[in-house]
């Protein structure tokens, strides 16, 4: 199915409590000084102040002079840390090792990704089959020196003769489209701009689907607001201008529109949204030039997606009438909800699912771990999956008449590992396993359930050493999301190794707004109910100390994007929790979010402070960046990219000189902004080493503890 970032000696160091340790790292630290300006907003009568509305212009002068200054002082305060060094050797070597992705065919060829291990973008490779020589196919480390140029996504005619392929320029949203010849290796054809939130589908070997906005026209495109996305369609050969519109702009007024073609290439599906939450679905059956593009469900409150298609026999997955998702057939001839039928019934657990080989293998999330089950095309079950372990599995995706597929198995101590699965059989068999400098019997995998604040039980696991004792001491990473039906899995991070093997505790909470346990769990954490996210997040947190695993001296917290909101609101809410925050990328001004790039957008999760009175008094009540009052927060990393067009960097810039300003305390409070760098996909390796050894260097400085690996030098 084709789918769609010297204050004293080492021995100084050494005696340091925490609270010492505060002082004396931070008391020299001078803040670039952050102008204040005059604007006020007035919402249903309440006048609010933005005296750091001036950072949202990210192409002024005095923008750019700012990121330096704060730069400055923040790379002055990393570099002073003793074992920073360290830490970056010890990920450089972490890292250094090949990753290799599962193969897919295309023509004669099979292809599949591999990095050799500190490579700054993973290169695609080809062969003639498994016991032949791989060569070279495209080598995105070769668009530029320094890896800022990602190749964002791929796309191959049904006969493999022409690949199509989508790249980012300095993690950018936006992306430049280009055709090889996979025989000849050369281009066809001119480069494709400004194309945003889009793959490439193929019609054939004669053009592509492809979807975008308008280009900013005026302000910078990294921040104005995108508002009608649409679906064109290129035909090879021609220029770009002459793209036909199929769906979309203000005729209908949709914020994302995704179009796919499916794999026995007769049906277009085009999926329509206005927000992250939801959408409708329409389908025009290609083998008819006089078809028109017909409604599958206009209803925007739920969620469907073509699975796959025979002849005019269509299966669809959709949360319409089942919260948790199910599996139905209908028709070309009268595909709307009344002629529905389940094929996979909704379940208690949540499920997603693919197909391959003339099969559906249904993927269903039990408190938040991975079980797969196989059915036929008429429902029936075949098999339940063997996993390796209990953990996260993904990927039982593949052409309907292969006879085998592959998938990969992780958990937070099982490295990613690829499995070639025989689809009649059932049985899988090992076929790519990373060699990493990493020992998984040394640790341990606990799924506890703790209680919330209004009494919802929540899940959490919590990584560790064997034999580790709650000390209240031991230095905890409590990282999560809470947002946008995204649900966190069992996974495995190269980088978290280091944390894990000097001692540290990691946990992570599967809280509300997650998708973890349906729409329910995910609406419970929304607009009005958005405060259930912080709850849960805080009391994961409490947990920890109240069990003993940790204090508050020796905690961090994390997350990144809609999980930096929830780092910030935590921070403003309970200054006391943590030692260390890390907010990320986050949404900090909730009253204006939804102003810049695709925010309006996170509506249906967040609501608008333009939509109610009630709404705008609730998200001031919560907004990061207008909750900041004076106290004594933790010691706070602050870290954006200056090319984020998702989440733009003026939200962590105005909550960081916010912090600045209110902080009483004498722990640092900090923002690292990585130039030619956006949301996260994409980062050049060698930025992410970078990233995560500042990272961590800050929590164990703030907390007053000396990693293992730099006791040796002591």
């Amino acid at each position: 199915m084709k789918k769609l970032i010297p204050l004293f000696f080492l021995g100084a160091f050494c005696a340091c409590t925490p609270q010492q340790q505060e002082s004396e790292s931070a008391e020299n630290l001078t803040y670039p000084t952050t102008a204040k300006v005059d604007t006020v907003d007035t919402y249903f009568g309440t006048e609010v102040p933005d005296p750091y509305r001036w950072l949202e212009d990210d192409m002024s002068e005095e923008t750019a002079g700012w990121v330096e200054s704060q730069n400055d002082v923040t790379f002055a305060y990393l570099k002073d840390i003793p074992f920073r060094g360290k830490l970056k050797e010890r990920l450089e070597k972490l890292y250094d090792y090949a990753r290799v992705s599962a193969p897919t065919r295309h023509g004669e060829w099979e292809y599949f990704y591999k990095n050799d291990g500190l490579q700054n973008q993973s290169v695609l490779y080809r062969r003639k089959d498994s016991d032949s020589e791989p060569e070279v196919f495209l080598d995105p480390n070769k668009f530029t020196e320094d890896g800022t140029i990602s190749l964002a996504s791929t796309s191959f005619t049904d006969d493999g003769k022409l690949f199509g392929y989508l790249i980012s320029i300095g993690g950018s949203d936006w992306r430049k489209a280009l055709v090889m010849d996979t025989e000849t290796l050369e281009l066809v054809g001119d480069t494709l701009h400004n194309i945003k939130f889009s793959g490439m589908s193929w019609k054939g070997n004669e053009g592509f689907y492809y979807s975008s906005y308008d280009q900013p026209k005026d302000g910078s495109e990294l921040s104005a607001k995108t508002q009608y996305h649409k679906l064109y369609y290129h035909q090879l050969g021609t220029d770009q201008s002459e793209d036909q519109l199929i769906f979309g702009g203000e005729a209908q007024p949709y914020r994302y529109i995704f179009g796919g073609v499916s794999e026995d290439d007769r049906y277009l599906t085009i999926g329509a949204a206005s927000s992250t939450s939801g959408n409708v679905l329409f389908i025009k059956d290609l083998s008819d030039p006089s078809s028109k593009i017909i409604s599958v469900d206009e209803n925007m409150d739920t969620e469907e997606s073509l699975l796959t298609t025979d002849g005019n026999r269509l299966i669809l997955q959709t949360n319409t009438d089942a919260p948790n998702n199910r599996i139905v057939t209908t028709t070309i001839d009268n595909p709307n909800t009344s002629t529905w039928v389940d094929l996979i019934p909704e379940t208690e657990n949540v499920l997603s699912a693919n197909t391959g080989g003339g099969y559906i293998f249904a993927s269903y999330l039990e408190d938040a771990k991975t079980v797969i089950k196989q059915y036929d095309m008429e429902g029936e079950l075949v098999r339940n999956v063997e996993l390796p372990d209990i953990g996260s599995a993904y990927g039982f995706g593949g052409k309907m008449d292969e006879p085998e597929l592959y998938y990969t198995f992780t958990s937070f101590t099982y490295p990613s590992t690829i499995f070639k699965y025989d689809i009649s059989s059932g049985k899988s068999e090992l076929y790519e396993q990373p060699d990493i400098d990493f020992n998984p019997e040394d640790y341990v995998t606990e799924q506890i359930f703790y209680k919330s604040k209004d009494g919802t039980e929540v899940p959490m696991f919590i990584v560790h050493k064997k034999g580790l004792e709650k000390t209240g001491k031991n230095p905890t990473y409590l990282y999560a999301y809470g947002g946008f039906n995204v649900s966190l899995r069992p996974t495995f991070s190269t980088s978290r190794i280091l944390w894990l093997e000097n001692g540290g505790i990691y946990a992570q909470p599967n809280i509300r707004g997650g998708g973890e346990y349906g729409e329910e769990w995910h609406k419970a954490g929304t607009k009005m109910q958005k405060q259930n996210v912080f709850d849960d997040f805080i009391a994961a947190g409490e947990y920890l100390i109240d069990q003993g695993y940790t204090s508050s001296d020796f905690l961090a917290i994390a997350g990144g994007s809609n999980g930096g909101l929830l780092v910030g609101a935590t921070m403003t809410q309970r200054p006391d929790l943590a030692r260390v925050a890390f907010p990320a990328v986050g949404v900090m001004d909730m009253l204006r979010y939804h102003k810049f790039t695709a925010g309006a957008g996170w509506a249906s999760d967040y609501g608008t402070s333009e939509e109610s009175e009630e709404m705008f008094q609730y998200l001031l009540n919560y907004s990061p960046v207008h909750n900041l009052d004076a106290a004594n927060y933790p010691a706070t990393m602050v870290t954006t990219a200056d090319h984020d067009d998702r989440v733009v960097p003026a939200h962590s810039f105005k909550f960081a000189a916010g912090l600045q300003e209110a902080h009483t305390g004498d722990t640092p409070v900090l923002i690292r902004i990585e130039t030619d760098a956006g949301h996260g996909a994409g980062t050049p390796i060698s930025k992410s080493i970078e990233q995560e050894a500042d990272k961590y260097a800050f929590a164990w400085y703030n907390m007053g503890v000396i990693p293992d690996l730099a006791k040796k030098d002591m």
